[in-house]
């Protein structure tokens, strides 16, 4: 495989994965130190309702090893300046900017946000209305499409459980775009017990050793 591949959840600040995931007695704050060192990615989402501070961005880039990427869930577009700016300080471990849009299709919308975006970050359109259906986003990718023009994929994986066929199901699906190149991110849904990491483990698992 060329392309690499980013597997993870969405979220990792949770008390319930104790421990089935974090050791009993693990300090929250040491919740993402632990994460990383076990999974390649993480999605956030609380990004997506309020903008954390500078500091916080800087905590999450010097806690996690090199290699480690962020997806970060962006609030609207109105502040795509201000965001744009405080994502950039993940430096290379920012991953894919997710960008929720809820609103039937627009196109002169799309037009003015894909001439907006910098073409330096990785972003993903998650459009919440089937009149997208068949959109040209360019070089911003689609959520859960596995086709386009990016130069990346971005899966969300929200329906478990996910049995084991299932998950070689997913491997078989995600190993062409690894051999065509494309980076890939994958993230399952968080639950309260911890199956999701163990669900990103598995994959990652199996994509790496071919099995499927």
């Amino acid at each position: 495989m060329s392309g690499p591949l980013y597997v993870g959840t969405s979220g990792f600040s949770y008390a319930t994965w104790k421990p089935g995931f974090y050791p009993a007695g693990t300090p929250q704050r040491e919740f993402l130190r632990f994460y990383a060192e076990r999974l390649s990615s993480v999605e956030l989402n609380t990004t997506g309702y309020r903008l954390p501070e500078e500091d916080r961005f800087r905590r999450w880039a010097e806690e996690t090893p090199d290699g480690f990427r962020f997806a970060v869930k962006m609030p609207h577009p109105n502040q795509l300046g201000a965001f744009t700016g405080r994502v950039r300080l993940l430096g290379e471990k920012l991953g894919p900017v997710r960008i929720v849009v809820q609103q039937a299709r627009d196109d002169a919308f799309l037009a003015r946000l894909l001439e907006r975006l910098d073409p330096a970050i990785r972003w993903a359109l998650d459009f919440r209305h089937e009149s997208w259906a068949g959109a040209e986003t360019g070089r911003a990718a689609v959520v859960d499409a596995l086709d386009g023009d990016a130069a990346f994929r971005y899966v969300r994986l929200r329906e478990p459980p996910y049995d084991d066929a299932a998950l070689r199901g997913w491997a078989e699906r995600l190993r062409p775009l690894l051999d065509a190149d494309l980076e890939v991110y994958v993230y399952f849904k968080h639950e309260d017990e911890p199956t999701a990491p163990a669900y990103a483990a598995q994959l990652a698992q199996l994509v790496s050793t071919g099995q499927g």
